[in-house]
């Protein structure tokens, strides 16, 4: 791994890992036993930064994080998020104060752990004040729970409202060569004000790995297959644009996909 990299009070190798995948999203959800042993390759591999949410696999997924790598609990920094989730098995997005306590304590339980070291809002509720919902965190930290507060996929002005309120340690969003919102404000507010920005998708959802997905084999409850630009017009257009990507990772001697994290690792 490269030099590390900050993450509010955290040192962390620059490449993280989402664990959303081994529960849902992309595919069938792996084998409980091959997941836990999946994680812990990871972690025998370097990875540091293992990020999960109470969303992905209704909660499954923080158990299976927290039975993998609970034994090694401080080989790496755990993150996890709220808002999304669950209740009485519907999908909510819920950020009053008294839903993200809840939620806190859930996670909790499920990963078998005692404190969340980066908490993220993972969207924002827009019924409710984002001050609310960070205020909501701010009292997890002081009762030792969360370590610092995270936002993902929120607009400049709202990472700006929340850090006057409580300071936001990390700023996740969707950042790759074909994901290019945050250029349009977030990442220079998250340097102004000293955030550390967290690219999640940086291979575009496979788009960028070394051999691209084909949307017609895509499992049923993939995410992907409602997503514009996996669909059959849109899919052969962008296809055309990879094969100019493919002379420049050759001419820097790297494969796509490490071609895609090192620019991403440049920003």
């Amino acid at each position: 791994m490269a030099q590390t990299r900050k993450v509010g009070p955290f040192s962390v190798n620059p490449v993280g890992f989402g664990c959303m995948n081994v529960s849902h999203a992309y595919g069938a959800p792996m084998e409980p036993s091959e997941a836990q042993d999946f994680l812990l390759q990871a972690l025998d591999a370097g990875y540091d930064f293992f990020d999960t949410a109470a969303l992905y696999g209704a909660g499954e997924n923080e158990k299976l994080v927290g039975k993998a790598l609970r034994a090694r609990r401080g080989e790496y920094v755990l993150a996890s998020k709220c808002v999304l989730g669950f209740n009485d098995g519907q999908r909510v997005l819920d950020g009053r104060p008294k839903t993200i306590k809840r939620f806190c304590e859930e996670s909790l339980q499920r990963l078998g752990d005692e404190v969340i070291d980066i908490y993220y809002l993972h969207r924002r509720d827009p019924s409710v004040p984002i001050e609310d919902s960070v205020g909501a965190v701010a009292d997890l930290v002081s009762e030792g729970k969360v370590i610092a507060l995270g936002l993902s996929e929120m607009s400049v002005e709202t990472l700006i409202r929340a850090n006057d309120t409580h300071p936001v340690a990390a700023m996740q969003s969707e950042y790759s060569l074909w994901s290019r919102n945050p250029e349009l404000g977030v990442l220079y507010t998250c340097l102004e004000l000293g955030v550390a920005f967290v690219a999640f998708s940086p291979l575009a959802r496979g788009f960028l790995a070394d051999t691209p997905p084909n949307p017609t084999e895509f499992h049923p409850s993939d995410i992907r297959r409602n997503m514009p630009r996996f669909s059959a017009e849109n899919y052969a257009k962008n296809l055309g644009l990879l094969e100019k990507l493919k002379p420049l990772a050759d001419a820097a001697g790297l494969s796509i996909s490490a071609f895609a994290l090192a620019w991403v690792l440049t920003r």
